[in-house]
């Protein structure tokens, strides 16, 4: 047989060394065995970066696709594997050369990803629909795929390397996969609050995993009672043979009330001697050094709390336990620090994207600092992480609102359910409100608020701050990828094609309100063009209904439960249980083989790239590259 180039490099790269230990949970960045190199993924880039951690200084910055989300080593290096999120990739580079060596096409939203110690294999979390692959890295394919859960992200190798730990993303559930079988063995359910889990980390010599999330409390809406910070203990293996688990509450643990709040923990890490575990905040810029306890009541104790740079998103320690890394994501640098978190140094592993006012605007939306805030509690990032949703319907003071994914907002203005605002930056009302409890930033005063009103429409707050016009520009540049229900892009199955013609049919009536590339008939243009599809009754705490704007339906499949109280656990659910009296579409008539069919074309959407300008687009964006 003969080998193409790349695929002859890969195998060189993969025999290339002793077998050597290598970290075991899922990050964007990962220290090589022998603590020499440093490989850092750049989500908003589209690279990954090569430190010299000796010299202190990028090596290589190599592209690698949209948004990579997980780093991991091949056995001794310096092969290295990148899933890439939007691209649906594990891509190869060889950290030595600073280039790619392969790009593999791998299942839909590859997130984290982990190796074996020896580099024969390695597993990857795909977000939707909730699986795991393993790849044989001398094979260069897939081998297997198996169902874990809802929404997963965090991985992590148990020491022994028979068993992965994985996450569930919005409900923060540990399962516990046996890698002989690539069955879920065991799962260790948290509070009904927890969210947000995307890693787990295994203590190396006690049964402990550990995770950072949060706690999503629905029912209170306040700066200070809404989300809380969270470091949960699965024992893996009790004493008395029973699963539990337990949690620690960061922001009581860190003592003073208001002044040690933390927020969004991200990650993190054990150092190798199991002595020290350090957690991250992206929302509050810090960390806590803390001392892992084997018991069943403290379980950590802290050693302290210490400021890093802005918006941290990983963290590593070196082989030899000595050396700290912190990958600060809006600093696009890494800081190096010694084992007690005194700073070494700065290493720049990628310049600033898109624009200055982007990044800004992105810096806000994940900030719990004031002037966002003054309790440190909340950010904008702690409902929609990253463009997306929480997966939760919390109980507003107009009602029961699910929380939207802001995916193609540019283009689907007015806001909120009930169109109560028609910029982004109307969410001055929002930041000084109970929720966020921040000065905001337009000075003086604003319109005040007359109950259930949209006062926010006659307060004009676009143009006033260069700061709110950025949290606009970032806020509306997350666009869709498509569906991974389509054959290819713009070809859809069969049954989808027959859903398609339901759709569309003047009978059924769904393309009415979801109508043009955005599915929905959303528009700036006064009066709003709001609906009562029968739902508005549903809720005895809704205020302001019963008509509500339509939503997009792109990206549908992955943003159950559905309509503005998220009653429909289902699409199927939406056309029948919620629509009894066929005001959401006249969809009483269809047969269950033509729900199905209607099901599997919103399931399909997007099947094709909608278009980056229409009628109805914001200013407030970064402008698409015109094409020449």
């Amino acid at each position: 047989m003969r080998l193409r180039p790349a695929a002859l490099t890969l195998l060189v790269l993969l025999s290339a060394g002793p077998a050597v230990p290598a970290n075991s949970s899922n990050s964007l960045m990962d220290v090589s065995p022998d603590g020499s190199l440093l490989i850092v993924a750049n989500p908003d880039n589209g690279t990954v970066s090569v430190v010299d951690t000796a010299a202190r200084k990028k090596l290589h910055e190599v592209a690698v696709g949209d948004k990579p989300e997980g780093v991991t080593w091949v056995g001794a290096g310096p092969l290295a594997a990148v899933t890439v999120y939007h691209e649906d990739r594990v891509v190869f580079l060889d950290a030595r050369e600073g280039r790619v060596v392969k790009k593999l096409d791998v299942a839909d939203e590859p997130y984290g990803i982990v190796a074996a110690r020896d580099g024969s294999r390695a597993w990857v979390t795909h977000e939707y629909p909730g699986t795991v692959s393993e790849i044989d890295l001398k094979a260069q394919k897939v081998v297997r795929e198996f169902a874990v859960g809802s929404f997963v992200r965090g991985l992590c190798l148990s020491p022994d390397e028979t068993r992965l730990y994985v996450t569930e993303f919005y409900t923060g559930v540990l399962h516990a996969v046996d890698l002989k079988s690539g069955k879920v063995v065991d799962s260790w359910k948290g509070h009904s609050t927890d969210n947000l889990a995307r890693q787990v980390v295994v203590h190396p010599k006690w049964p402990q995993a550990y995770l950072t999330h949060v706690r999503s409390r629905i029912d209170v809406i306040h700066g200070n009672g809404s989300i809380f910070p969270v470091l949960s203990v699965a024992h893996l293996v009790p004493p008395d043979g029973t699963k539990r688990r337990g949690g620690v509450l960061l922001d009581e643990f860190n003592g003073s009330v208001y002044g040690n709040v933390i927020c969004n923990p991200w990650e993190a890490v054990i150092s190798a001697d199991g002595r020290r575990l350090y957690t991250i905040y992206a929302g509050t810029d810090d960390m806590n050094v803390l001392t892992p306890l084997d018991d069943d009541y403290e379980m950590v104790q802290r050693v302290k709390l210490t400021s890093v740079g802005r918006n941290p998103r990983a963290i590593r320690v070196s082989p030899d336990d000595k050396t700290v890394y912190v990958y600060n994501a809006l600093d696009f640098s890494v800081s190096i620090h010694d084992a007690d978190m005194k700073k070494l140094g700065t290493v720049s592993v990628c310049e600033p994207p898109k624009t200055a006012e982007w990044v800004r605007g992105k810096v806000l939306f994940n900030t719990a600092r004031p002037p966002m805030t003054s309790r440190k509690w909340i950010a904008c990032s702690s409902c929609h992480p990253d463009g997306h949703g929480d997966g939760r319907v919390w109980q507003n003071p107009e009602g029961l609102r699910k929380t939207p994914a802001l995916l193609g907002v540019a283009h689907t203005h007015p806001l909120h359910w009930s169109a109560d605002r028609d910029e982004v930056q109307d969410f001055e009302y929002t930041i000084r409100g109970r929720l966020m409890q921040g000065s905001g930033f337009l000075g003086g005063q604003t319109k005040p608020k007359r109950g259930f009103e949209p006062v926010e429409l006659e307060e004009k707050c676009a143009g006033r701050s260069k700061d709110l016009d950025a949290l606009a520009v970032y806020t509306n540049s997350f666009d869709f990828t498509l569906s991974p229900h389509v054959l290819a892009p713009g070809k859809l199955s069969a049954e989808a094609e027959r859903g398609k013609k339901l759709f569309f049919d003047q009978a059924v009536g769904c393309a009415t309100c979801h109508s043009g590339p955005y599915y929905t008939d959303s528009s700036l243009q006064k009066p709003f063009k709001l609906h009562d599809v029968g739902t508005g009754n549903d809720d005895p705490t809704e205020k302001m209904g019963p008509k509500y704007d339509t939503p997009t339906l792109l990206g549908v499949y992955r943003t159950a439960p559905y309509l503005h109280h998220g009653k429909a656990k289902t699409l199927r659910d939406v056309l029948t249980t919620c629509n009894k009296e066929d005001k959401h579409g006249k969809t009483s008539h269809l047969k269950p083989a033509e729900l199905d069919d209607l099901v599997a074309f919103l399931k399909s959407l997007p099947y094709e790239t909608p278009p980056s300008e229409t009628p109805n687009t914001e200013k407030y964006r970064v402008a698409p590259a015109k094409k020449e």
